[in-house]
This record gives C-alpha cells, sequence and structure tokens, in this order.
C-alpha cells in the first residue's frame, strides 16, 4: 500500500475501508489504482471490468489528481 498517500476511498469519503468492505480496491490495497480493479464499488454500485469503466475512471475527481500527481 502506498503509505502517506490518499487512497480512493478516503477521498470518496465512502467508507468502504472501515471493517467488513466488499470493495475489492481496498481488499487489494489498490486505492491509488483503483481504475485497474474490476468490481470496484463507485458510486454506490458495482462496476465492471477494468476495460468497462475506464471511461467512467477518466472523469473522476480522484483518477484526475492522482493522475496529475496532486494528491
Amino acid at each position: 500500500m502506498n503509505m502517506g498517500k490518499m487512497q480512493c476511498w478516503e477521498f470518496k469519503g465512502c467508507g468502504r475501508d472501515k471493517g467488513g468492505s466488499s470493495c475489492p480496491a481496498v481488499k487489494e490495497n489498490a486505492g491509488r489504482t483503483c481504475w485497474l480493479v474490476a468490481g470496484t464499488m463507485c458510486g454506490g454500485a458495482v462496476q465492471g471490468t477494468a476495460a468497462q469503466k475506464i471511461g467512467n475512471c477518466r472523469n473522476c475527481d480522484f483518477y484526475k489528481k492522482v493522475k496529475a500527481r496532486e494528491i
């Protein structure tokens, strides 16, 4: 995990990091690259594969900030 860097669940404030999370981004410690993880819980709904969801991810504020190295 990228210690000290903000994770997607922290940025989004979804609470998925709290016990019993069903989000694969938390389970796989992929909070900095959540767009690469299939089945993430974005917008309250399970998303598809990375290829299916990348269009939506490119519009995500977290994705934009990570890619711009702002966070």
